[in-house]
């Protein structure tokens, strides 16, 4: 999907803003805290239903505000969309073309975007949950019916820790049977969900080392490394195995939830022996593989969302990654100007000033280009 158009109504410091995207490159030029970084997350709410920085749906809202709304027009195989999210704390609801979803995970696929952002660098330097999650993303991205096993397998572990820590160390007969079909779920879902990681990860790693030699001008090894949190080729049996441990601690110890993502620079370990300046080309590098990846396999570019990531490059790698840009609508954020050898389609200097923001129409009126009136009320 391409995006023409977006709105936003009380969203972070949004009061009312309306931004016009290019086809090609939009820049974003504006200092710090004049709402870039904003617009940018709320385009990612709208693929998603969740922000790229990891905030609450309550911090989303314009301070002393009750909800938020987010809205775009754009393109889908030759085809208008209109979508459109109201954000209330601890929830949100979605209408694509005017038809409110009955689930929100049936927005998924909608929109896919990358988003390169500084906190990227987690990916790098956290521990394996931050990886975890960028497999799972992806997923989802790849076939957003990933996204009910992710789900089923996160409910399943709860329920089976729930019960752990209620059976207080012994398991009467009933709750014996209960544990029994949580552990036969928790294989099912489990083996599947690490399955799928693998193959991503696999498919993942050559473009790892072909983006990295790109940003950093030379060729190095890049190795992942996947490891189970079972021994035994059966997750079966090392759930059978742990069940007792599992009891004392009232913890589930064994599933993809525990396993661990390993990434490897040259042979050395990612986390411990690389340069920071590794560290975020390894980052970026995920980042570029992951939306060539997705690129191949749904036959389009996701939207390409690029937050002040020149501020946390050097020179040479800011321009390596400038003029590698993939095909496809890119939005670039920068609280300075963008290098000469950058050619934007479009550049916006926030903040916008009071003619660039505009009212969103309610139901009865016309912004004067025959937009969809907006729905949210």
């Amino acid at each position: 999907m391409k995006l023409d158009r977006i709105w936003l109504k009380d969203f972070r410091s949004h009061e009312e803003t309306q931004v016009d995207l290019a086809p090609g490159l939009t820049a974003i030029i504006g200092a710090n805290g004049s709402g870039k970084t904003n617009l940018l997350e709320a385009i990612g709410v709208l693929s998603r239903l969740k922000s790229f920085r990891g905030a609450s749906s309550e911090r989303l809202l314009r301070r002393d505000t009750e909800r938020a709304i987010v809205r775009a027009e754009g393109i889908r195989d030759d085809r208008p969309v209109l979508i459109e999210v109201e954000i209330r704390p601890g929830r949100s609801t979605v209408q694509v073309n005017k038809q409110k979803l009955q689930r929100n995970s049936e927005l998924l696929g909608a929109l896919r975007v990358t988003v390169f952002a500084p906190d990227d660098l987690a990916l790098v330097k956290e521990g394996p949950s931050v990886r975890r999650e960028f497999l799972d993303d992806l997923m989802v991205a790849l076939d957003p019916r990933n996204d009910a096993l992710l789900s089923d397998y996160a409910r399943t572990v709860k329920q089976r820790n729930t019960l752990l820590k209620q059976a207080r160390g012994k398991l009467d007969e009933g709750a014996e049977l209960t544990l029994d079909v949580y552990d036969g779920q928790l294989v099912t879902l489990g083996t599947r969900l690490t399955y799928l990681r693998e193959h991503i990860l696999s498919a993942l790693m050559p473009r790892v080392g072909i983006a990295y030699g790109i940003l950093a001008g030379e060729a190095v090894e890049i190795v992942a490394n996947y490891r189970r949190s079972w021994d035994s080729d059966d997750m079966a049996t090392d759930v059978a195995e742990r069940r007792a441990g599992d009891l004392a601690r009232s913890t589930t110890s064994t599933g993809p939830h525990r396993d661990e993502v390993g990434l490897r620079i040259n042979d050395f370990d990612s986390r411990t022996e690389a340069s920071q300046g590794e560290q975020r080309t390894l980052a970026l590098a995920l980042r570029f593989a992951g939306h060539e990846l997705v690129t191949e396999h749904v036959g389009e570019a996701p939207l390409l969302l690029l937050d002040d990531v020149l501020s946390e490059l050097d020179a040479d790698r800011a321009t390596a990654l400038l003029s590698n840009l993939p095909a496809g609508q890119t939005v670039i954020t920068s609280a300075t100007e963008l290098p000469e050898l950058v050619e934007p389609e479009q550049i916006l200097r926030f903040p916008l000033s009071v003619t660039d923001s505009a009212h969103i129409p309610t139901d009865g009126e016309n912004d004067g280009e025959n937009h969809a009136e907006q729905v949210m009320q």
